[in-house]
């Protein structure tokens, strides 16, 4: 049986990981995949990846680096998806996973202009979105847990956008039809979400933010799960 690849880009904060796992185990609570049937690739601190015989999807964590840091281990992870573009196997980019696709092909990441964006939001469907095998699963409005400083400021040329707001205009776009990339985190949940807020509460007031207000905005739903759901699906 072949088996989902989850490139763990790197590891959430200490308090989190006691509480709730790390970024695999977000995933993995919400895919209903046996332990067997899953692969973890630690790249960010071993810099190794499998062969790709056995593998039926790919999934990209999120990661507390910057993509426009250029570590040695992303610029190798990038090199490789460029490698692998063709092959016909699902590929599903989480936050910093999202953002490295989109500058693995073309794109053009940096920092947000406003600041990050943190807690609950609603995220709107394109037309494209609503037509979309994995995306498509949403409705036209849903709310995505977000927690990010960057941003994707142009998408890779060839790229559909599925999925944006008011203050991110790329939150999922789909390349050559089976990479996708979600700026939002259908892994986190609200008790993840809610830490995070927590955790960056003086950054976030030196920005401006009202962090009482951006915990109560943190909702819990289940629109996440179906995404990551549909996305195992597609890839059987």
């Amino acid at each position: 049986m072949k088996k989902l690849l989850i490139i763990k880009n790197g590891t959430t904060f200490s308090f989190i990981r006691e509480k709730y796992g790390d970024f695999e185990d977000h995933i993995l609570r919400l895919i209903e995949v046996p332990a067997e049937d899953v692969v973890i690739a630690s790249v960010y601190r071993d810099k190794v990846l499998p062969e790709l015989q056995d593998i039926s999807a790919i999934i990209l964590t999120g990661s507390h680096s910057m993509v426009t840091d250029h570590e040695a281990w992303s610029v190798a992870l990038a090199n490789w998806l460029r490698k692998i573009r063709d092959l016909p196997i699902p590929i599903l980019g989480i936050c910093y996973g999202h953002q490295l696709i989109a500058h693995t092909f073309g794109g053009t990441v940096a920092y947000h202009p406003d600041g990050e964006e943190i807690g609950s939001v609603k995220i709107d469907l394109t037309a494209a979105g609503r037509q979309d095998a994995l995306l498509g699963v949403l409705p036209e409005q849903f709310w995505g847990y977000v927690s990010h400083a960057q941003t994707i400021l142009k998408l890779p040329p060839g790229a559909k956008l599925l999925a944006k707001n008011n203050f991110e205009p790329h939150h999922s776009f789909v390349f050559d039809d089976h990479i996708w990339g979600v700026q939002f985190h259908p892994e986190f949940n609200q008790g993840i979400t809610s830490s995070y807020i927590e955790s960056g509460r003086e950054d976030l007031m030196k920005e401006g933010k009202n962090v009482e207000s951006l915990t109560r905005s943190v909702i819990e739903h289940d629109y996440g799960m179906k995404l990551l759901q549909q996305f195992i699906k597609l890839a059987d």
